[in-house]
């Protein structure tokens, strides 16, 4: 069947190589904690390693047990084969075959979902390895960065049980990335609905108390996004309430409305007093389509480690700027996918922002000590363009070893 897919940009001969082995990493934060809403608290970290010793680094935001069944499940049929016995032996730099290959291959229990998701940390691991063998940067194998800097946006930290302590920790949490010289920035609005924080339930004026406080901390000249993530169940209601946050010039609404209700996002779009923005959950081109042309969405935001890889995310931001749409890519993982989305933005020049923290900022544990990343957060408020091979992510195997679960 055909199939769009993506391949590196090579210019002259490459080096042969030969996938030898895929080696599954499960990742659990020891004060993890199952009641805080964060992915970043785990990690599915896949390397696949070559006959010449190079080896590339992946990642994705799902289940890490679910992600690494994906991977080592035996096949037993000719459309649900074994992803692992797909790729042993295989070319690493037919990136764009071998995901068309899997994709078929596991057809019968993929095609969305968690099976797409582990194929991202593949595809992303197949990008880096193929930088690193080639000594260029993943951005230069996806056709050449269009700038030479991006803008990264902080996630404002919550906190607290009570509305006060909640309100004054994402304040807080402005106040330091406001100093370290960030010039757009994110805060969660989320007291009720099925991220409600800390089981909080407030009333919808005090969600606008919130944002307001958030503005008011940040003054008028910083770039703020607000995500409700999935807060109301209809266009009608969330309508309702958003029409008071006309003042507060907010770039972006995100995830108002559960993905799939793509019908209510139509409606909201049109009316909304802020673009919409949705799609971090999404699987594939596919989904990304009916959110786009049925959902109406103005900010598409795919997440590399879930939509199906570095190259999947690509042809999504192609997808986005035929129709005149925003991108800004969802991110909340370690370096390594972080760096990875980084790299998707450098060649989608209709990609405003990136979602990034320091160190500094970062609560979960797993992001700030599993991986180091390449990039730079200058006091300008910009990301420079990365330089090394692969990702340009350099992993802790100590950590590794001391947070894996067999």
């Amino acid at each position: 069947m055909p199939l769009k897919t993506l391949s590196p940009v090579i210019a002259g001969p490459r080096p042969k190589l030969k996938i030898t082995d895929v080696e599954c990493h499960v990742l659990l934060a020891p004060d993890y904690d199952p009641q805080f809403t964060s992915s970043a608290q785990d990690s599915f970290v896949i390397v696949l390693r070559t006959d010449q010793g190079i080896e590339g680094i992946g990642e994705c935001d799902a289940n890490p047990w679910m992600a690494k069944a994906c991977i080592d499940a035996p096949g037993t049929h000719t459309m649900g084969l074994s992803i692992r016995e797909m790729l042993l032996g295989a070319d690493p730099f037919e990136i764009g075959e071998l995901w068309r290959k899997i994709y078929l291959g596991t057809a019968m229990n993929g095609r969305r979902g968690m099976v797409i998701h582990a194929l991202s940390a593949v595809d992303m691991a197949l990008w880096d390895l193929c930088g690193k063998a080639l000594g260029k940067p993943v951005h230069e194998l996806l056709g050449g960065a269009t700038r030479d800097h991006i803008l990264p946006y902080a996630s404002l930290q919550p906190a607290g049980h009570r509305f006060e302590e909640y309100r004054d920790a994402l304040c807080l949490s402005a106040e330091k990335a406001k100093k370290l010289g960030f010039k757009a920035m994110k805060t969660e609005v989320t007291m009720n609905g099925p991220y409600a924080h800390g089981g909080m339930r407030e009333s919808y004026d005090r969600h606008t108390e919130v944002l307001a406080a958030v503005r008011k901390t940040i003054g008028p000249d910083i770039t703020l996004m607000v995500d409700v993530q999935y807060l109301w169940e209809d266009a009608k209601t969330c309508l309702s309430v958003i029409k008071d946050w006309r003042d507060f010039n907010c770039y972006f609404l995100e995830t108002p409305i559960w993905s799939d209700n793509v019908e209510e996002m139509a409606k909201l779009a049109e009316a909304a007093p802020m673009p919409i923005a949705c799609g971090e959950w999404l699987a594939t081109r596919f989904e990304f389509e009916d959110l786009m042309d049925r959902g109406k969405v103005k900010v598409a935001q795919p997440d590399v480690g879930r939509v199906g890889g570095i190259g999947e995310a690509k042809i999504v931001c192609d997808m986005a700027k035929d129709r005149g749409l925003t991108i800004v890519p969802h991110c909340w993982k370690t370096g390594i996918s972080i760096s990875a989305t980084a790299h998707l933005a450098f060649v989608t020049d209709t990609c405003a922002f990136i979602e990034y923290l320091p160190p500094q900022l970062c609560v979960e544990r797993l992001r700030r000590e599993l991986a180091q990343e390449e990039l730079e957060f200058r006091s300008d408020g910009t990301i420079p363009l990365p330089k090394k091979p692969g990702l340009g992510v350099e992993i802790d195997w100590d950590v590794v070893k001391r947070y894996k679960v067999t």
